[in-house]
């Protein structure tokens, strides 16, 4: 099946952004994810095609960065960090947790659809550990339970607003929108810096 014509079009806007558009081959990546929800052989194809480049190097990036899939991900796809300061923290034993509650695995999707999960090296939020990301949205300061109780909430068609950012969590596929450079609106409603980050640099300035 090929994409639509609107979707072409919207996907030659995001070349134009570029002096050269091989530039463009991410935030088209995200794109296709937004429209499949992951990287599928003919959104590889049809990017190759648009940038004049070989398939090769479009799969050559889209499996370099993890942040896009290769298997279909669920429309919440929760990220646990698993490194250093989360695990000692309690992410570890969030993961070992919301795997059993699930019944699924790392980069694995429940039969529902609803709820993919991936172990993260590092979700750049340490004060705030153990972090856990939904759509690439923070969710602060978890517990084995409150993840459990999110991805509940989330199943059910009520998931909690995100920690910082903005009031309504997206789908994995409305935040590929974004990701690719598709305005949702809500910029306003952005992810901040908390406290702990800016310490250092409080104190750089003379601040209190």
């Amino acid at each position: 099946m090929e994409f639509t014509a609107d979707q072409l079009k919207i996907m030659d806007s995001i070349i134009a952004r570029y002096p050269r558009s091989r530039s463009a081959v991410m935030p088209l990546l995200h794109y296709v994810q937004a429209i499949d929800g992951y990287i599928t052989p003919r959104g590889i194809e049809t990017i190759a095609k648009k940038l004049d480049i070989a398939t090769a190097e479009v799969t050559a990036v889209s499996t370099f960065y993890t942040q896009y899939r290769t298997e279909p991900a669920g429309e919440y796809h929760v990220g646990v960090c698993v490194n250093t300061l989360c695990a000692v923290m309690g992410g570890d034993a969030i993961y070992d947790s919301l795997t059993d509650h699930l019944g699924i695995e790392n980069h694995e999707t429940t039969k529902d659809g609803k709820v993919s999960i991936e172990r993260i090296e590092c979700n750049a939020a340490c004060d705030y550990a153990p972090v856990v990301m939904v759509n690439w949205e923070f969710y602060d300061n978890q517990t084995p339970q409150s993840v459990k109780d999110l991805v509940d909430a989330a199943r059910a068609g009520n998931p909690p607003a995100p920690t910082r950012g903005p009031k309504t969590l997206r789908t994995w596929k409305q935040n590929s929108e974004v990701l690719a450079g598709l305005s949702d609106g809500l910029a306003n409603e952005g992810v901040s810096a908390g406290g702990p980050s800016l310490l250092g640099l409080k104190i750089a300035k003379g601040e209190k």
